[in-house]
């Protein structure tokens, strides 16, 4: 070992105790970080202090679990405090005496706990951790928001314990860097300095990720770990929160939406589309589409259970009830012979979770929120299928192949009121798993049917099941129960892979029509979402957003037919399963009860693809508007059968029409997530 070498090690030399330059850092880095992380951890605790009336029916293995996850938390925020000057170890002299280094930390630091400080009070008020309503409040009006907090808060206390603990702080920072000191020594001593810093590199790195798994980093859905709600809040970190809310909304173009024109005309706007007769508005001068709906009971006796599926890329394009015959689905076909099917039904979006939270939660793919489930707005309550049948009525369960982590399902629907999860780490000798994604299809089904059995008879129960094999990469077993589908070139591994879906749908609802619970139980079967056919329809491309739904229970058939033509969405399913379960109910969906609709009314509604892309579009009946990004909107007649089509129109009042309806759903939706008005409010 070279001279430089042994300098560079992390040894202190000499009768005066300093380190070497790198050592000298890295040392006061470490201690930075753990008096960062034991601040925190007491601010939590004072958070746990000032709401233990919420506290008092939590387990205290629930509320000590929130510690341990919220230390990941923190781990992220001091990670990212430090990453610039852990790069910073590269230079020769380091960090230097250390001057700049100590004011970064002293800002951040203070941003940080003043965050922690702030979140006493705004959790008691909002009962949430720090997020946009902090900064919208202050954009609208600052002078009253202030005023409102100087009077109504006891700002001094706060801003009193904020001081001593940045006190504290910047005294332990001293005493770290008095502690330690740096000898001088000459030249770069670069033997050791490229591996270290590279190691700190990889441990800042997997701190700021806050999990050693694969695939996402950790989000504030993974602090979702309880059934009492505020143990999951108690696990998130303030300043992660609201920096979360804070890029996830800012330089955003959808003000170009929430600003397009007066609220008040827009909320008249959505009204007008969206009400039906049923409809009994619900504090109207607070939320846009707050109502009691009352349905007519037309079935000679309403189901008891609901069993939703969704399945993957379940392409309406492909689907041989819909008139496309291409023998990929010939079990749900059979199915759709002794239901209602809904043949003009699309989806709100072109993904998985866009799918997810418009079927489940009700609420539509919005410009700037086609990550609802991630972001900090999905932390609201959405009057979706969980809260309408609570678990105080109705047990629920939600099977998936795949890992519930994956775009923040868990604590997504967990935080909407579902308990019960059952994912790819909780099956026994699948028949087949897949690295990637999870366990087949079969096996999802197989497992579902299990604990359906194992639901108490005295107690109605709901379940979301949620198929994954027909997705890239396509991994099925390699003994398929169907033959593999050829001829549609690239599609082949697709269609076969829906195939192998539809097949296994059938075999769930053969057993599933031996069990006790099956006459009673209303099945609701869709496509999550369409996938990209050889042919393109209109601007937005339509035919990727078809998908089937069908609904299948005792008397549905003869109550309302075989094929219902209106226009619909997901966010049209929720309001629909309530109404069949005969009782009135209030919600607030971005949809409606499409077995309530006036016969004159062809259906609406609202869709959008995926990722960055702004594009938008309404579908009322066979008229089909699509507005694009920085561009006109664009008119257009479509039909799905027996051969799909489309074809332009100019008709520039129509045009408007429509636009102006696309943008009161848009603008009311946005301005509701934002404020936190999607739900139902308490009593």
């Amino acid at each position: 070992m070279n001279a430089e070498a042994v300098h560079a090690l992390p040894v202190k030399t000499g009768s005066n105790g300093d380190y070497s330059p790198l050592s000298a850092d890295v040392l006061f880095l470490l201690g930075n970080t753990f008096v960062l992380l034991v601040l925190l951890t007491l601010l939590r605790a004072a958070l746990l202090y000032t709401n233990l009336e919420l506290a008092q029916v939590v387990p205290l293995s629930d509320l000590s679990r929130a510690f341990v996850i919220g230390l990941r938390f923190d781990l992220i925020v001091v990670c990212l405090q430090i990453a610039p000057l852990v790069l910073a170890l590269l230079l020769p002299v380091c960090l230097g005496r250390r001057r700049v280094a100590a004011l970064w930390l002293s800002l951040t630091g203070a941003f940080v706990l003043f965050a922690g400080v702030v979140e006493l009070e705004f959790y008691r008020e909002f009962h949430a951790r720090l997020n946009s309503i902090a900064f919208h409040y202050l954009r609208e009006d600052v002078a009253t928001v202030s005023s409102m907090i100087w009077n109504g808060f006891p700002v001094v206390r706060y801003l009193l314990l904020w001081a001593v603990l940045l006190c504290v702080y910047v005294f332990l920072l001293r005493w770290l860097n008095m502690h330690t000191r740096k000898r001088p020594v000459s030249g770069y001593q670069a033997g050791w300095r490229l591996p270290l810093v590279l190691l700190m590199v990889f441990f800042t790195f997997w701190g700021a990720r806050g999990t050693l798994r694969s695939g996402p980093p950790l989000r504030w859905g993974d602090a979702f770990h309880s059934t009492h709600l505020f143990a999951n809040h108690l696990a998130l970190n303030g300043t992660y929160t609201f920096v979360k809310a804070v890029t996830s909304t800012s330089g955003k173009p959808d003000r170009t939406w929430s600003d397009a024109m007066p609220l008040v005309t827009a909320v008249d706007q959505v009204r007008n589309l969206l009400l039906v007769p049923q409809d009994e508005l619900l504090e109207p001068a607070h939320y846009t589409l707050l109502r009691r709906h009352t349905p007519v009971n037309r079935l000679p006796a309403a189901p008891k259970n609901v069993v939703l599926i969704m399945m993957e890329s379940f392409s309406g394009a492909f689907t041989g009830a819909l008139g496309n015959d291409h023998g990929v689905t010939p079990e749900f076909d059979k199915l759709a012979n002794a239901g209602l099917l809904f043949d003009r039904f699309f989806s709100n979006g072109t993904h998985t979770h866009q799918g997810m939270f418009a079927t489940i939660a009700c609420f539509p793919n919005l410009p700037g929120y086609e990550y609802l489930m991630q972001q900090p707005e999905g932390q609201n309550h959405f009057s979706g299928l969980p809260m309408l049948l609570d678990q105080h009525r109705f047990n629920n369960v939600y099977v998936y192949n795949g890992d519930f982590a994956w775009d923040n399902q868990r604590g997504f629907f967990r935080n909407q009121g579902m308990s019960t999860f059952i994912g790819r780490d909780d099956f026994v000798d699948p028949v087949f798993i897949d690295p990637t994604w999870g366990v087949t299809d079969q096996d999802m089904f197989n497992r579902a049917l299990a604990e359906l059995n194992r639901m108490p008879a005295d107690k109605p129960f709901f379940a979301v099941l949620q198929t994954l094999s027909n997705h890239a990469p396509f991994a099925l077993p390699a003994e398929l129960p169907v033959d593999e589908v050829s001829g549609y070139d690239d599609l082949d591994r697709h269609l076969t892979a829906q195939r192998y879906s539809d097949w296994a749908l059938g075999q769930f609802m053969q057993r599933a029509a031996e069990s006790s619970w099956y006459g009673d139980t209303l099945f609701v079967i869709l496509g999550d979402h369409g996938f990209p056919v050889p042919r393109q329809l209109s601007e937005i491309d339509l035919l990727r957003f078809r998908v089937p739904l069908l609904i299948l229970g005792a008397g549905i058939r003869d109550t309302y037919g075989a094929v219902d033509h209106t226009v619909a969405t997901q966010t049209d399913v929720v309001p629909t399963i309530a109404g069949l379960l005969g009782e009135p109910f209030v919600h607030q969906c971005w949809g409606r009860n499409l077995l309530s609709l006036p016969e004159e009314d062809e259906g609406v509604g609202m869709i959008k693809p995926s990722g960055s892309e702004q594009t938008v579009a309404l579908i009322r009946g066979d008229q089909l508007l699509v507005k694009v990004p920085k561009g006109p909107a664009l008119l257009g007649r479509f039909t799905l059968s027996p051969e799909a089509s489309y074809r332009s129109e100019d008709d520039p009042i129509r045009n408007s029409q429509l636009l102006r309806e696309l943008t009161a759903f848009i603008q009311t939706a946005i301005v509701s997530l934002r404020e936190n008005r999607t739900g139902v409010p308490a009593e």
